[in-house]
């Protein structure tokens, strides 16, 4: 017997309200192929596992992120199953360092990466936003990094409290810059320039009175 089954596209009726839900659409196709994405989200990984910290845009570090994690919780039983599942997930790329004590990336997963986050559980990556956005599209650019890296010394914002009580982001170029001197401003105000305070001190030190033109 056979049983016809509507399309969920003839159950959906936009036009009187009738919406469906997106039940088990998880992840997002970042205008790729599967095949695509699947080697880019494998190449992303392998380079955080080298390096630790990578700068990608941020819909691709929310998509990795997930992925990394679980090889991390993976790694942190080093057995013969759990290296031949990486393995299977990752390719085993040789390191760039060729003078590394660990020669592949899946090596530096179990044997530095797994013992590092033995005790954590869970929450290994972190994704922090940079000032600029890229060139061309203006996607925002993130840093993806494991929570035990220092962070960026530029371009990376931070959060900050102002008097009133509210937060607001803030970039580290804006924050260097030293805070005007209260004599400075108080000058700026007058409309006098610091080397012209600097000339009138000169003058009253030296004992030599100013000279005024009179009006005849």
């Amino acid at each position: 017997m056979f049983l016809w089954v509507p399309s969920r596209s003839r159950l959906a009726q936009p036009d009187k309200g009738i919406f469906l839900m997106r039940h088990r659409v998880a992840h997002r196709k970042l205008n790729r192929t599967s095949a695509h994405r699947l080697a880019m989200r494998r190449s992303l990984v392998l380079n955080l596992i080298e390096h630790e910290s990578i700068i990608t845009t941020l819909p691709k570090a929310k998509e990795i992120k997930s992925f990394a994690e679980k090889l991390i919780t993976l790694a942190r039983n080093d057995t013969v199953t759990a290296r031949r599942r990486a393995v299977a997930l990752l390719n085993d790329r040789r390191l760039s360092d060729e003078d590394a004590e660990h020669k592949t990336v899946v090596s530096k997963l179990f044997k530095v990466l797994g013992p590092r986050f033995a005790d954590r559980p869970g929450g290994y990556t972190r994704i922090v936003r940079l000032a600029g956005r890229r060139l061309g599209d203006g996607s925002v650019k993130v840093v993806l990094q494991f929570v035990d890296q220092a962070l960026a010394s530029t371009g990376v914002r931070r959060r900050r409290t102002t008097k009133s009580g509210s937060s607001g982001e803030v970039s580290s170029k804006s924050a260097a810059k030293p805070a005007a001197k209260p004599a400075e401003k108080a000058e700026k105000a007058e409309g006098k320039t610091p080397q012209d305070a600097e000339s009138a001190e000169s003058d009253s030190s030296s004992g030599q009175p100013d000279t005024v033109d009179q009006k005849q």
